[in-house]
């Protein structure tokens, strides 16, 4: 590694530490807040929820080997009694999902609430929404944007982003054992050696996932810088036709109009040339992207698929491979899953964080 890849490796990992303090430091007062209890009961609920859809996973990945064993095997009675373990399998993921979805949800929205009564009565404290709108050229832009709209993405990402990052850890941890037993070893001789690789799927995962995480970061690295520019812009711009309007009689008095039209003309220009920025950038990224994840499908059939036609494993075995695979390397991958999600999710944060510290 060349000093030019240290010095960008060290740069990303201060990014992200400052990332992880800025969130920190935005999340912390809710859950000491006079809400916390509620607050910390919904997330402990929610986090249980997740914990509980992983352990469903695994009842379904064992369940696929039983059930295509008995269709190899044309075993009707099997057959049947897995189609009623799959209707309580079903209904309960069902029961899970949904009130997984609903309690999230009343996280984010009881958070939402109380970061706005915070930042309301902050804006309204010794005239602060005065002093702001004097600074806004050099201090905090659009108060308004980051209080209704900030706020509101802010939490949510935050909260999805953390449990979809404890799913895929836990994900990851269940079914990595899982794969390593089913997966066998790879012999092969070079040099005249024989060479013998235990636990040949998994490190297949994390090769594939490795180099995919890598080439993703690669291509969609500017997308956070760009998505904060885009909120910039576009709260700039809403905020300006938000003035004329508050203003459209002086404006009218003064034959202001083509002034104001060619200045709003401008920043609407800015507006859509950092979104084509932005969109080619994206544009990359979901070429990869869609790629990687349609690639991913049956790179684990294939690989795994010596085995099967040499009688090694049966169809049920190789599917049950084939799905812990898939578990496996969406873990692993969840980088790649959330990239757009968490360039947002980054550029909301800095907006707060700024605006927190005026």
């Amino acid at each position: 590694m060349n000093e030019k890849d240290l010095s960008t490796q060290k740069n990303n990992w201060q990014k992200t530490r400052l990332q992880l303090r800025r969130v920190w430091a935005l999340s912390l007062p809710y859950f000491q807040s006079e809400d916390k209890w509620r607050a910390r009961s919904l997330l402990a609920a929610c986090v249980g929820l997740n914990l509980g859809m992983v352990y469903m996973m695994v009842l379904f990945n064992d369940w696929n080997r039983v059930f295509y064993d008995a269709l190899q095997n044309r075993d009707a009675e099997v057959f049947w009694q897995q189609l009623g373990l799959f209707g309580i399998l079903a209904t309960c993921y069902i029961v899970v999902a949904v009130y997984k979805f609903y309690l999230t949800q009343l996280l984010e929205l009881g958070w939402r609430a109380w970061m706005t009564r915070d930042y309301l009565q902050r804006w309204f404290s010794h005239h602060v929404f005065y002093r702001l709108e004097l600074q806004a050229q050099n201090g905090t832009d659009n108060p308004d944007q980051r209080i209704q709209e900030d706020v509101q993405q802010f939490t949510a990402d935050t909260v999805s982003l953390s449990l979809g990052l404890l799913d895929a850890s836990v994900t990851l941890l269940s079914f990595i054992g899982i794969l390593w037993m089913l997966s066998g070893s790879f012999s092969f001789e070079l040099g005249g050696a024989s060479y013998n690789i235990p636990g040949f799927m998994v490190w297949m995962a994390l090769f594939y996932a490795l180099s995919g995480s890598l080439l993703g970061h690669w291509i969609g690295r500017s997308m956070a810088s760009l998505n904060f520019q885009q909120q910039r812009l576009e709260a700039d711009f809403r905020h300006h036709l938000m003035r004329v309007r508050e203003y459209s009689e002086a404006i009218a008095l003064d034959r202001g109009a083509d002034v104001e039209r060619t200045s709003l003309q401008t920043r609407f220009a800015k507006v859509i040339d950092n979104f084509m920025r932005l969109l080619r950038v994206q544009k990359r990224y979901t070429w990869f992207s869609s790629g990687y994840g349609q690639a991913a499908v049956v790179f684990p059939m294939l690989v795994a698929s010596p085995r099967y036609f040499s009688g090694a494993i049966q169809l049920g075995e190789l599917m049950q491979i084939s799905s812990a695979f898939g578990r496996v390397q969406d873990a692993m991958s969840w980088i790649i899953s959330n990239y757009s999600n968490l360039a947002s999710w980054a550029a909301t944060t800095q907006r707060l964080s700024v605006f927190s510290n005026q």
